[in-house]
């Protein structure tokens, strides 16, 4: 399996785009307090957060390859069940349906980084003193973050997680790199 570092000079290898590079490293930081709260694998579940959008460059014309390409290129170096995860993320687009708490933990988990970072866009103190029930109002606000599936938020359920404690778990792994990703 691959190690983090290594993991991070293949995703700087292959997305050039900054704001991807953050989504990835808040996803992997979600993944892995996720882990954490889980008993997971706490390794394991930050590197899937963090390579998820591996072929994002590679596929942004073909949304229907998005996830299966990133697995593709990860065969030999991740684990069947973390391929798996990167596939079914995309779930929507590639048919590959969601069974296992790594993969509801990827869908749900980095596309929450897209509600915590336009949250933390608008507010005057970014991520400081974010909280779960300011999260909520803006989740119900179908307007703020418009592209952020409300739908995928909530198979958070799946993980045996009620929303109010999924998104404490994240803010506070987003929160704990605020400075990487431009949000301190």
């Amino acid at each position: 399996m691959l190690t983090r570092d290594e993991a991070f000079t293949l995703l700087t290898k292959h997305l050039a785009d900054a704001q991807l590079v953050c989504h990835s490293l808040e996803s992997e930081a979600v993944l892995a307090a996720l882990a954490r709260r889980l008993g997971k694998d706490e390794n394991l579940w930050g590197i899937v957060g963090l390579l998820h959008d591996l072929d994002y460059a590679a596929t942004k014309d073909q949304p229907e390859r998005h996830g299966l390409a990133a697995a593709e290129m990860l065969a030999g170096l991740l684990p069947e069940e973390a391929l798996n995860a990167i596939r079914a993320h995309n779930a929507e687009r590639t048919g590959i349906a969601p069974s296992t708490d790594l993969d509801f933990a990827l869908r749900a988990g980095e596309t929450v980084t897209g509600l915590i970072h336009t949250n933390a866009l608008v507010r005057p103190a970014r991520m400081d003193g974010m909280d779960a029930k300011s999260l909520k109002k803006k989740m119900k606000d179908k307007a703020f973050a418009a592209s952020v599936c409300r739908e995928t938020i909530g198979e958070c359920q799946k993980l045996g997680l009620e929303q109010a404690e999924f998104f404490t778990v994240a803010i506070a792994a987003v929160a704990g790199i605020a400075t990487q990703v431009g949000l301190a």
